[in-house]
């Protein structure tokens, strides 16, 4: 979705209301397609003097194996962005707190895009103590202990486990 600031931009006042459907279907993450619905975008652009405030809020699902023991994760994500749009930047260091609009037409499918992707968890859990998966046979050690024996580590690190206990 393209938004035409012109107007706001130029008047200073009013505001810009949008509530539709994006899709993420083709983003891939970790070898998987994890967006399984469309993104619910809903928000509004304010025109201040001589800026606009962007106000979003998004809402999909998400589906992704769970990165210790493959499990898969489904969740209902919610997000809210705000920025600060601006007809031009002064400066470079300005870029991390305005967005530019040139020619005053905002491209919002691609912003959402970038601040969704950008707030994604790093590592995907089913929970947070997550036990994984045993290295020796595969079992997943959230259901129970694998009965595989376990393995001594080098004997020069046994001292080491004395310091823990």
């Amino acid at each position: 979705m393209i938004l035409d600031l012109k107007k706001l931009f130029t008047e200073k006042t009013g505001e810009i209301s949008f509530d539709y459907d994006m899709s993420l279907a083709s983003v891939e993450i970790d070898s998987t397609y994890p967006f399984v619905s469309p993104v619910k975008v809903q928000g509004t652009v304010t025109a201040k003097d001589g800026f606009a405030h962007l106000a979003v809020k998004t809402s999909f699902d998400f589906s992704v194996p769970c990165d210790r023991c493959a499990t898969q994760v489904d969740k209902q994500l919610h997000y809210s962005f705000a920025h600060t749009l601006v007809r031009s930047l002064e400066n470079e260091d300005e870029d991390d707190r305005f967005v530019e609009v040139r020619d005053e037409q905002l491209k919002l499918d691609e912003l959402v895009r970038e601040d969704i992707l950008l707030e994604l968890p790093t590592k995907f859990l089913c929970r947070e103590d997550c036990k994984g998966i045993c290295p020796t046979c595969g079992k997943n050690l959230n259901d129970g202990p694998c009965g595989c024996e376990k393995q001594s580590a080098d004997e020069r690190f046994d001292v080491l486990k004395n310091l823990i206990h």
